[in-house]
C-alpha cells in the first residue's frame, strides 16, 4: 500500500500545515460528553436471530443527541477489536483531524487505546457515525450509530413525536435479516391523532433502499441534514429511495386511523415496518399490514424550492474534475477480484484532486458501470446542479449522491474545510476494491501512514 506521503505529492506552498494540526478551535470546555466503547457482543434481534456484533457500548446504533452550537466531546475506547477502530462523522463537516479516517486524519485506535473527538456542532439535522477502519466489514458487523443535532431555536417544537429509524442488513445465525436497529419484525407505536410526527431515516446498508409510508400524506423536510425549502406534500402512494449512507427527515400529521411505514416493496411482507396507531387497543391491528403498490417515486430534482447559494448560480468554477465510475476484473491486494474504478484506476493509483482554500469546485460524475454508486465526499456538502446534462429544477445539497448506471451528475462545493479528504463510493464493498480517491488542499501535509505496517486500513 502507498503511504499518505506518497499519495499527496509535493507542494511549494509556503504556508504548510499538517493534518494533525487541523483540529479547529477546541479550547472551550465541552458542553456535552460521550464515551463509546468498541466491543464484541452477541445481540439478539426481535425475531430471536442472533448476531456476533461489533458494537459501541454493547448496543446497536446508539444515538448521540446534541444541540446546534454545542461543543461536543466523544471519547472512543477500544476494548477488544483486534483490527482497531475509528469514528467517522458521516455528513458532518468536522475539522480534518476529527474526521476519523485511519492513516489520513488519525492512527487507528488499537485494543486498549483511546482517541477523543472534539468539535463544535455547527450543522443541525440527522447524521450518523461509523468506523472507517476496514469499513466494509466493520459497518456490516455493527459499528455505527446516529448523531442528531437539534436546532438552536424552538424549531424542535414543531414535532410532538420523533423516531430515529436506522435500517441495516444483518448476518445472523438464521441467515440475512433486515432490521430497524434490532427490530426485524413489525412494530406498533401509539401516537395521538393530530400530533406532528418526525421520522429520521438513516440507511446504513451498502445498497439504496426503498421505503413506503401509507395512510397519510407526508413531507420530506430535509435531505442529508439540510432543510428543504417549502417542501411539497407527497401523496401516500409516493415511495422514496435513500442512498447508502443517506438520511431523510419525514414529517406527517397523525390522522385518526393507522399509518404504516416499511422498508422495501409493497410485496415484501417479511421486511420490518412500523404501524402508528391512535387508540389504546392494538388487538384490532393486523400483525402483517398490507401495502398498496406505489404509483410515484420521490424525485429530489423537482421538490420544494431550489437551494440558493453561490454555487447554484455560478457560471465559473476554479477547479473542474470528472469522475468516470467503472468496473473491470483484476488483482487487488494480491487477490483476483471484481474491481470498481474511478477514471480507469483503483485506489491508491487514482490521482488525487488538488484544490486551494476558497476554490469553487465542480465535479462531474459519469457512471459507466453496471450498478449504482452512492458518492460520498468527506468534509463538504455538494450542491447538485445538473442531471444527465440538464439543469435540475430544484438544486439541493447532499453529502451522499446516488448515481445510477448510465447517469451523469454535475455537483459543486466550496473548498472551505482544509485537509486531506476521502471521496468514495459508499457501497463499502466497492470502496474496499478500489473506488476511493482523495481530495487534497495544496498547503496540507500528511501526519500518518496508510498500510499494513501502521495498521491503518481505510475504506
Amino acid at each position: 500500500m502507498m503511504s499518505a506521503h506518497q499519495m499527496c505529492g509535493d507542494s511549494n506552498h509556503s504556508n504548510m500545515v499538517e493534518v494533525a494540526a487541523l483540529t479547529g478551535d477546541i479550547s472551550d470546555p465541552a458542553d456535552v460528553t460521550f464515551e463509546l466503547v468498541a466491543q464484541r457482543r452477541e445481540i439478539t434481534l426481535a425475531s430471536g436471530a442472533k448476531i456476533d456484533a461489533w458494537t459501541y457500548n454493547g448496543e446497536i446504533a446508539p444515538e448521540l443527541r446534541v444541540r446546534y452550537g454545542d461543543m461536543v466531546e466523544v471519547k472512543l475506547l477500544n476494548k477488544d477489536i483486534n483490527k482497531g477502530v475509528t469514528i467517522h462523522w458521516h455528513g458532518y463537516n468536522v475539522p480534518n483531524a476529527m474526521d476519523g479516517v485511519p492513516g489520513m486524519t488519525q492512527n487507528v485506535v488499537k485494543p486498549g487505546q483511546s482517541f477523543t473527538y472534539k468539535f463544535r456542532a455547527m450543522q443541525e439535522g440527522t447524521y450518523w457515525f461509523h468506523s472507517h477502519q476496514q469499513a466494509a466489514e466493520q459497518v456490516r458487523k455493527g459499528f455505527f450509530g446516529s448523531l442528531i443535532v437539534e436546532p438552536r431555536s424552538g424549531l424542535i417544537d414543531e414535532y410532538d413525536e420523533q423516531f430515529t429509524i436506522i435500517n441495516h442488513n444483518w448476518e445472523t445465525d438464521q441467515g440475512k435479516k433486515i432490521a430497524f436497529g434490532t427490530e426485524d419484525q413489525m412494530q406498533f407505536k401509539q401516537v395521538e391523532p393530530g400530533k406532528m410526527v418526525n421520522l429520521k431515516i438513516i440507511n446504513t446498508h451498502n445498497l439504496s433502499q426503498k421505503y413506503l409510508l401509507q395512510g397519510v400524506d407526508y413531507q420530506i423536510t430535509s435531505i442529508d441534514g439540510v432543510r428543504i425549502r417549502d417542501p411539497d406534500l407527497l401523496s401516500d402512494d409516493t415511495a422514496f429511495r435513500l442512498a447508502s449512507g443517506g438520511r431523510y427527515d419525514i414529517v406527517f400529521r397523525m390522522p385518526d386511523h393507522p399509518v404504516k411505514f416499511k422498508i422495501g416493496d409493497y410485496r415484501e411482507s417479511e421486511n420490518p415496518g412500523i404501524v402508528f396507531y391512535g387508540d389504546d387497543d392494538t388487538r384490532s391491528l393486523p400483525k402483517e399490514s398490507s401495502f398498496k403498490v406505489e404509483s410515484n417515486l420521490f424525485d429530489p430534482t423537482k421538490y420544494g424550492k431550489p437551494i440558493v447559494n453561490e454555487l447554484s448560480s455560478a457560471t465559473r468554477f476554479d477547479r473542474e474534475f470528472t469522475m468516470i465510475l467503472g468496473n473491470r476484473m483484476g488483482f487487488y491486494n494480491g487477490q483476483f477480484n471484481f474491481l470498481w474504478t474511478i477514471n480507469g484506476e483503483v485506489y491508491p493509483n487514482i490521482p488525487t484532486f488538488v484544490v486551494q482554500e476558497g476554490d469553487r469546485v465542480k465535479t462531474t460524475f459519469v457512471n459507466r458501470s453496471l450498478t449504482e454508486h452512492p458518492m460520498h465526499l468527506h468534509g463538504h456538502h455538494m450542491t447538485v446542479l445538473k442531471k444527465n446534462g440538464k439543469k435540475v429544477r430544484t438544486p439541493w445539497m447532499t453529502d451522499t449522491l446516488n448515481v445510477y448506471a448510465g447517469e451523469t451528475y454535475e455537483v459543486a462545493f466550496i473548498a472551505d474545510n482544509p485537509g486531506m479528504w476521502m471521496d468514495h463510493c459508499h457501497n463499502l464493498d466497492h470502496a474496499a476494491t478500489g473506488m476511493i480517491l482523495h481530495l487534497m488542499y495544496d498547503n496540507i501535509t500528511p501526519s500518518y501512514e496508510v498500510g499494513t505496517r501502521s495498521g491503518n486500513l481505510p475504506e
